[in-house]
């Protein structure tokens, strides 16, 4: 049997399933799902920016911040799959407005709360709901745009949204210098879901699904999709590699780790966190067209180049800004930026597309909902439950740093090697597939 050359083989799905029309309304729908990212990022990021404060307020330990950051690592593992399914049965957008919307109200309840117990059955509440936005903003996106928009797509969301963020992080820190403030940063968190949801409400059109002979379901999530997902070398390479994407820790005890080891300020570590997150807006964007860039230079393997790039520089640059003191001067403030800049790389310029490219439209919602919400949920919410009993044992969060962040990430680095042996194939299987599928074979 003739081979047939990468090259010569059609997309995976013709451009033209997109109407000009619909191309029309799709800046408008991102911006709606980059406020209702805003606001799901933003829920802990208020936990993590505030927490001296609520601490203090609340008399909790350290290892309370843990608890909390992982409350939405074991929602999006318990309930992300969930919303998926529910989205595929009822429509992916009326359950993005209920859930990453109107479900908001709760966030705000948290508020009121007058001690942890309180504080953790609200919290615990709202994000079941928020958990919604990633598996299906996810699978929404492989239907709005096609392989070669992806990473700048993928790459402009989390830009938008981080940016958005920036204005609203410095103001956050500075309600640690008013009584209470922590209670009202709940309340405009809450407002800001449901802002997401009329947005949602407005500026939405679901796409048309990608059109797959003989599967009017293709893209749904279906428990029966795992075998086939299952037989993917790359997925499974994608999965024990989330082991080594241990940065959720980092994000959660930065402020934290700035006032109790480095003795800053709340606030202005807060503002510390917001020059980290400016760099890491704008590396949303240019990783996502770094990563086009190398899969159009080097072909298949090209997402992996840059992916193991990240890796090296992401490594460095934590060890960098967590084992060395720079003091309170101005290259702090560069650190905190650069490191920024990287840190989000890899998951907008390979990650993210790679999974769009291994697996066929129809396998892409439950492919993004294994990977994302339940594995990456479960080993990131028990990484943060280990937090307390580290720094105990560890004595420092600067070594808990070395140690859950700094080395997993160099370690990834040589792991991503594998990819090399098993994507280039995966991609080519899967385009041989959907070239079968399109000429009716």
């Amino acid at each position: 049997m003739a081979t047939i050359a990468p090259s010569a083989l059609p997309p995976a799905a013709p451009a033209s399933h997109l109407t000009p029309e619909y191309k029309k309304t799709r800046p408008g729908a991102m911006f709606s799902f980059a406020v209702g990212t805003m606001s799901d990022s933003m829920e802990g990021g208020l936990i993590n920016t505030l927490f001296p404060v609520i601490q203090a307020a609340l008399g909790l330990p350290l290892g309370a911040l843990g608890t909390l950051s992982s409350i939405s690592k074991w929602a999006r593992m318990l309930f992300g799959t969930m919303w998926a399914i529910l989205g595929d049965k009822f429509g992916r957008k009326k359950v993005l407005v209920l859930m990453t919307g109107f479900w908001g109200l709760w966030t705000a309840a948290a508020g009121l709360a007058q001690n942890f117990t309180q504080l953790l059955i609200l919290y615990s509440i709202g994000v079941i709901g928020t958990v919604a936005a990633e598996p299906i903003q996810n699978g929404l996106m492989v239907d709005m745009f096609d392989e070669d928009e992806r990473g700048k797509a993928y790459g402009t969301l989390r830009t938008i949204g981080v940016a958005a963020s920036l204005i609203l992080t410095p103001l956050i820190g500075q309600l640690a210098n008013i009584e209470n403030g922590w209670r009202y940063g709940m309340f405009v968190m809450g407002g800001i879901s449901v802002l997401s949801g009329v947005l949602l409400m407005v500026f939405l059109k679901e796409p048309p699904r990608r059109v797959i002979a003989g599967d009017p379901d293709a893209g749904k999530f279906k428990m029966s999709d795992i075998k086939e997902i299952a037989k993917i070398p790359s997925f499974w390479l994608m999965a024990v590699m989330l082991l080594f994407v241990t940065s959720m820790v980092f994000f959660a005890f930065m402020v934290t780790y700035f006032v109790k080891v480095r003795g800053w300020q709340t606030s202005t570590a807060a503002i510390l966190y917001t020059v980290f997150m400016a760099g890491f807006a704008l590396g949303g964007l240019t990783g996502g067209a770094l990563g086009d860039i190398f899969q159009k230079k080097f072909g298949d393997k090209g997402r992996v180049m840059f992916m193991q790039v990240y890796l090296v520089l992401w490594a460095g640059m934590t060890f960098l800004f967590t084992q060395i003191d720079w003091g309170f001067g101005p290259l702090v403030w560069v650190v905190a930026f650069l490191t920024g800049l990287i840190g989000s790389w890899g998951f907008s310029g390979s990650v993210l597309p790679m999974v769009g490219q291994i697996v066929e439209p129809q396998y892409a919602g439950t492919t993004f909902a294994l990977l994302f919400s339940f594995i990456q949920g479960a080993i990131t919410a028990v990484y943060l439950l280990l937090i307390g009993p580290l720094v105990t044992a560890l004595g420092s969060l600067d070594r808990v740093f070395l140690f859950m962040v700094v080395l997993p990430y160099a370690i990834n680095a040589v792991f991503w090697t594998l990819f090399y042996f098993t994507y280039p194939k995966d991609v080519q299987r899967r385009r041989a597939r959907m070239a079968a599928r399109l000429s009716g074979n």
